[in-house]
């Protein structure tokens, strides 16, 4: 419980930092040593939600709520999830069913109004030219047809000559809009242009005219134009104490524009200065997918084949010298450097091998084999991992592969052999033929590793803390491919 506990906190020290991909690989490591941790898959999922991986997430926070159904946290991650995949159904769902089980959980009841908030503004929008700039004309353009009965008369509209001059102001400014929208719908920009600014000529305080001219710049892909009318916008959405809905969407949109012109980091500062401002669950997913794009960015940038080559020979030297986690520190900073290289994978599945760490090492190999189909080093190291599992079958099955790809490679020959002998043998022959050796026997008359066998009998976990020494690794390594000891 001690190395999860260490590998939990490393995953929230990395995503606390913005370091996704690392919390999401320590979380993986801590789960693969405790896979009954609802707060593991909880936070992993808080990982893959934060990197835009959002079907993973969703994933992960399912997992989280079956290993422990009354936590409200799960569905509160089940909820982000299927927001981050635009599933607001699901994501009302989720929050609804958290809420049975903590009714006073204000994230769940803060996520729930945010999802409201969203579908009606989305229903809203339905029919508003341009789009999501005027909820008010909206709503009455896409309101139901009136009932059959009879009604009241409404008050006729006040003629301009009856009105005050701020009133005759805003009724221009409102008629040049409405020209303007027509106009928009048509696809006939400069048209809606001229009356948009119009618009503003009759009424320069309403923030909805600017994001109106935005949206045609923005159609128009003239995002620094756009960019700039979002800012007037919010200038006057300000001094006029606009809704803070309409200065976030203009926040939004100047997101969208930086987005557009693929400067992920400037779009990132806009959709946090809309989150400000107003929380949604499409703003909030645009900021995922924004960090996600940084992070890919800064993964990019990091690759250096050089750098990763001099890791790589770090990591052979340590491996030499039987220190396998620094070996594998090294192999990992090469992959960063170099991560289409499959010798890399290779190299670090050797180390995870040594350290029984055969979840991580299978990983790797599979991985290798991706980037290289040809690379039979990759089906070799997979076949012996699969075998130090008890997996005899699938181990035969890669051994095969290798063998498709070279007849004559003695490990490949050698691995299939054991397999297709292990097949034919019973526990009580392996156990025979395996005390018939004499390193074997030497290892099983060792008091001292006789005593390590049955600490790591009584407590599994132990078998990591001795496989950091090189000279037990490897006896305990020569039992698990004779079959005398098994490690899941």
């Amino acid at each position: 419980m001690e190395k999860v506990n260490e590998l939990k906190e490393k995953g929230n020290t990395a995503l606390n930092a913005e370091k996704y991909d690392e919390a999401v690989a320590a979380y993986t490591e801590a789960i693969a040593l405790d896979e009954k941790n609802h707060v593991l898959f909880s936070n992993r999922s808080a990982a893959f939600a934060k990197a835009g991986k959002f079907k993973e997430a969703l994933e992960d926070a399912e997992k989280t709520i079956a290993l422990n159904p009354t936590w409200a946290k799960g569905y509160s991650r089940k909820g982000a999830a299927a927001a981050g995949l635009r599933d607001y159904i699901k994501a009302f769902e989720a929050y609804n069913e958290g809420l049975k089980h903590d009714p006073q959980n204000v994230m769940l009841m803060q996520g729930r109004q945010e999802i409201t908030a969203s579908v009606l503004s989305f229903m809203q929008s339905q029919g508003d030219i341009p789009m999501d700039i005027d909820p008010e004309e909206s709503s009455r353009a896409s309101a139901p047809p009136p009932p059959t009965k009879a009604e009241p008369a409404k008050p006729a509209e006040p003629k301009p000559e009856d009105m005050t001059e701020d009133e005759r102001k805003k009724y221009f400014a409102k008629k040049e809009k409405e020209l303007g929208n027509a106009a928009y719908k048509k696809k006939d920009f400069e048209t809606a242009l001229k009356h948009y600014n119009a618009a503003i000529e009759h009424d320069p305080t309403d923030i909805t005219f600017h994001n109106n001219i935005a949206a045609v710049y923005f159609e128009r892909k003239e995002y620094d134009e756009c960019i700039k009318q979002c800012e007037k916008g919010v200038e006057v959405g300000r001094e006029n104490r606009a809704d803070f809905k309409l200065i976030a969407k203009s926040l939004a949109r100047i997101g969208n524009s930086y987005r557009k012109q693929g400067n992920f980091r400037q779009a990132k500062v806009y959709y946090e200065k809309a989150m400000s401002e107003h929380r949604t669950p499409e703003i909030k997913t645009s900021l995922s997918e924004m960090e996600a794009k940084i992070k890919e960015e800064e993964r990019c940038a990091y690759i250096d084949p050089v750098k990763a080559e001099e890791e790589k020979e770090k990591g052979n030297e340590f491996f030499k010298k039987g220190d396998y986690s620094t070996a594998v520190k090294h192999y990992s900073e090469a992959i960063k450097r170099n991560p289409d290289d499959p010798k890399l994978y290779s190299n670090r599945a050797a180390c995870y091998t040594k350290l029984a760490a055969f979840d991580l090492g299978l990983k790797d190999c599979e991985s290798c084999i991706k980037l290289d189909e040809k690379f039979i080093k990759g089906y070799i190291r997979k076949g012996k991992i699969l075998q130090g599992m008890q997996q005899t079958s699938k181990a035969s099955t890669a051994y095969q592969k290798a063998l498709e790809l070279d007849p004559n490679n003695a490990e490949a020959i050698d691995g299939y052999r054991q397999c297709s002998m292990n097949f034919q043998r019973n526990p009580q022959e392996v156990l025979k033929n395996a005390m018939s050796d004499p390193e074997i026997q030497q290892i099983l008359k060792d008091p001292a590793m006789r005593m390590i066998l049955e600490q790591m009998q009584n407590d599994p976990n132990a078998v990591k803390e001795h496989l950091q020494n090189p000279a037990i690794a490897d006896k305990i390594m020569k039992l698990l491919e004779s079959g005398i000891i098994q490690i899941h």
